[in-house]
């Protein structure tokens, strides 16, 4: 009988939910509500980024992602991408078409991060916890299924994830256009705009291109990386759809 709060005290210890047990898909979902990307999903959202304007219309499903500078409007949507100058839509090579149309849905992709980490064809794998400048996170792996990944299917991302605010601090990834490269971005500024998060960035790049994708935190915390650019949005307006 001696033995039983004991063994009392050791069935609630192993019945508590524990943080280590959250896998990745439960993290991520975590981190789309704690970061509000999950009303992204049917909103109106406008910013400046690097002298162009961007706009996005997300609703239900369907999306019109637009940028527009001097006289050209670049428009993607669920239907295909068009360009226009001076309100006169322009005949693209498929090539031409293809690059506009990475570089309008790349901004607009990174804008709104968390959100779109669980489309279809993303890949979601837990690696070890990381502590980064005393803060503990979880570190996801996003890789991307060929079948609905887009071009750059290829590439991978790594999210450093808050355990205690669900919120992504930092992001690197490794890509193959224009020879390839590897970068990791650091929170800069934050700011809440109708409760969905957005996040400037300090952009790195490894000074030895042959550290890895999953230690880029450690060369980070051992100043081995090279400041690079800024990710900074401007005027930032969000209406949320009903």
């Amino acid at each position: 009988m001696k033995y039983l709060p004991i063994l009392f005290l050791a069935f609630l210890i192993s019945c508590k939910p524990s943080e280590n047990k959250l896998t990745a898909q439960q993290i991520i979902d975590k981190t789309i509500v704690y970061s509000g990307a999950d009303k992204v999903a049917n909103s109106e959202i406008k910013f400046k980024f690097r002298d162009k304007e961007y706009v996005a219309y997300r609703e239900n499903g369907n999306y019109k992602l637009i940028r527009e500078f001097d006289s050209v409007i670049d428009g993607l949507t669920n239907e295909g991408f068009k360009r226009f100058i001076n309100l006169e839509e322009q005949k693209l090579s498929k090539v031409d078409s293809s690059k506009y149309a990475n570089a309008v849905n790349s901004v607009h992709y990174f804008s709104v991060l968390p959100f779109g980490l669980n489309d279809k064809a993303v890949n979601k794998k837990l690696l070890p916890s990381a502590t980064v400048k005393g803060k503990e996170y979880y570190k996801i792996e996003v890789t991307f299924s060929e079948n609905g990944g887009g071009e750059d299917f290829e590439d991978v991302f790594i999210y450093w994830i808050g355990k205690e605010d669900f919120l992504v601090d930092y992001l690197a990834y490794s890509y193959h256009t224009n020879g390839g490269g590897k970068r990791l971005r650091v929170l800069k500024e934050q700011c809440v705009k109708n409760g969905i998060r957005f996040v400037d960035f300090h952009n790195y790049k490894p000074l030895n291109k042959e550290v890895s994708l999953v230690d880029i935190d450690k060369a980070y915390e051992n100043n081995e990386l090279k400041k690079v650019s800024e990710i900074v949005l401007k005027d930032i307006e969000v209406k949320v759809l009903e």
